[in-house]
This record gives C-alpha cells, sequence and structure tokens, in this order.
C-alpha cells in the first residue's frame, strides 16, 4: 500500500514540534555547557524574609540544605535574622566524567543529567546514605521506572518501621515516583520527608525533593546509564579561567584534601596554571562555591595569576 504523503509530512511535523517541545523545555530548565565551558549557573542574591528558614531558602532556589548550611556555618536555619543579604550558591562546575547520562555526585549531593545531543545539563539537590549505609560509587543503567511505588521495607529495618511493606501513599518514604537502579536495591526516589534533601539520611538510596523527582522521572527512561562517583574537588574550565569548587569529603575519603588538589592539577596540566594561595584558601573553606584560581592564556600561552579566592 502505497503511503500517503499528506499523512507522512504530517507525522514528520508533529514529530519536530514534539521534539521542538522537549528541546524548549530542556533549554528553560537547563545549562549549555561545552568542553571550555564547564562551570555552570551563576550566584545570585537573596534577602531574607521574615519567617522564613534557611531550609526554605534552599529548596526554593533548587539547593539541598548543605549548599547553604556550608556558606553560612554559624547561622540560625530555623530563624534566620530577616532583612540578612545571602549569595544563593547557584553555580556548579561539572564533575569529571563523559557527560552523559545521570551522574551523581556524593560528597556534592547533587545529581546532573546530560543530553549531550543538545549539549545542556539539568541538575538537582539529592539526599544520600548515612554512614554505615553509605551510597555506593557504581556505574549502571536505569533498569526500571514506576508511579506509586510500594516500599518493600528491608529486613533489617522492618523493626524500625513495623512493618514489611509500606504502601503508597504519604507515610511511604520513596515518594510518587521511583527509578530503579541496575545496582541491586538501590534507586532514586522521592521523599515524604523533604528536608532530608542535601544531607546524608537514607539507607543508600537517593532522594530528591518532590517536585525534583517529578522533572527527572519525565527526563529518563529505562537504560539510561548512570555513574555515581565521589568528587569533592571539581576544576572546571569557562573560557581561559580555571575554577575550582570544593565541598566536605562527607565519607572521609581524601586524607589530605591539598595533596589531592595537587595531583588532579598536575595531572589535567594546570599546576602551573594556578595561584597556590587561592587553592589553600579554597580547600580551607570547602563552602561548594566555584572560585577562579588561575588562568590559561590565549594560544598555549599560560599565565598564572595570584588572585586569592572569593570573600565567601
Amino acid at each position: 500500500m502505497p503511503v500517503n504523503s499528506n499523512r507522512l509530512r504530517g507525522f514528520i511535523f508533529c514529530i519536530s514540534v514534539l521534539s521542538l517541545i522537549y528541546c524548549e523545555s530542556l533549554m528553560a530548565g537547563g545549562f549549555s555547557y561545552r568542553v571550555d565551558k564547564t562551570v555552570v549557573g551563576g550566584l545570585r542574591n537573596h534577602t531574607v524574609q521574615a519567617k522564613e528558614t534557611l531550609l526554605d531558602i534552599a529548596r526554593n532556589y533548587g539547593l539541598g540544605f548543605n549548599e547553604v548550611e556550608i556558606l553560612y556555618p554559624d547561622m540560625d536555619y530555623w530563624i534566620p535574622t530577616p532583612g540578612r543579604h545571602l549569595i544563593i550558591p547557584s553555580q556548579w562546575i561539572l564533575p569529571t566524567t563523559q557527560h552523559y547520562g545521570l551522574v551523581i555526585n556524593l560528597p556534592e549531593l547533587r545529581l546532573y543529567h546530560f543530553f549531550p545531543k543538545y549539549g545542556m545539563v539539568t541538575t538537582y539537590p539529592v539526599g544520600i546514605g548515612v554512614s554505615g549505609w553509605e551510597t555506593p560509587i557504581a556505574t549502571g543503567r536505569i533498569i526500571h521506572r514506576e508511579t506509586d511505588p510500594t516500599w518493600v521495607v528491608p529486613k533489617a529495618l522492618r523493626e524500625k518501621y513495623g512493618a514489611v511493606s509500606i504502601p503508597p501513599g504519604k507515610n511511604n518514604p520513596l515518594g510518587k515516583y521511583w527509578i530503579g537502579l541496575s545496582l541491586d536495591g538501590y534507586g532514586i526516589h522521592g521523599t515524604n520527608f523533604p528536608w532530608g534533601v542535601g544531607r546524608l539520611v537514607s539507607h543508600g538510596c537517593i532522594r530528591l525533593y518532590p517536585e525534583h523527582i517529578s522533572l527527572l522521572y519525565k527526563e529518563i527512561h529505562v537504560n539510561t546509564p548512570f555513574e555515581i562517583v565521589y568528587e569533592p574537588l571539581k576544576i572546571g574550565i569557562k573560557g581561559q579561567s580555571i575554577f575550582m569548587e570544593i565541598h566536605p569529603d562527607v565519607y572521609k575519603k581524601i586524607p589530605d584534601m591539598f595533596a589531592h588538589a595537587k595531583h588532579r592539577l598536575k595531572h589535567l596540566g594546570f599546576w602551573n596554571n594556578v595561584s597556590i594561595e587561592a587553592v589553600k584558601e579554597i580547600i580551607q573553606k570547602q563552602n561548594g562555591i566555584p572560585v577562579q584560581v588561575g588562568y590559561i592564556g590565549k594560544g598555549g600561552d599560560a599565565t598564572p595569576i595570584a588572585m586569592g579566592a572569593s570573600g565567601f
């Protein structure tokens, strides 16, 4: 039977429109990246309002609690001073990966979803495993997606929860969406306790805010690859500038952060292009803010600069 040309053109048009809508949706909520642009987002400002908590502020800006806690460690996160001006740390260096599929960086407590076809990435804060139930470093693929999952309580936790399984609903720790990993027993899911995002709070699974898991669930599909990495120290490039971002070593895997930074910078060929004073200062602060620490001159002429870390 001959193909109806009008129907074929209509089908192609529909596919094109759907692709455009998808791409525009991604553009609205994502960041562009390239080999020479691995620093994404931008710092923002916020004035604390009456009755706001740091947890509210973090969530409203798409951050985990850890991202504001390490920046303002001495602030009362339940009763921050109204009128105080805050820097919102909504800028990130991309992890050192293939930049494909899902990447979860454990020390950062943040997930990245890469779309290399579009040169775009979306990113969400996460909660991860507590000490003794650490989320493992691993690679694999998405093997299952489920809406309104029933939680089969692990044997070690049944006495605590007083149940063998918990049905969908407000008491279910998995929230509304479950994304199963090929890593046996682990998944990415929502939560009925949003304030656990940005904390070491789970028994190894990866938790997102309800509003974020609903977005991620739509973005991914079965067979999407994932990487769970451990990078408390990240190094990025934006134009000719070298940036460094450091988060606390949550699972205590890096005994000497300066030696680790030196090794990473030498491996990348940047050691002679950075200010050692700036590197030492950012290591001391470990506040999750990307800081310019060096400069790569045009034409391969690398010129170190002494710029010091930012005032954050």
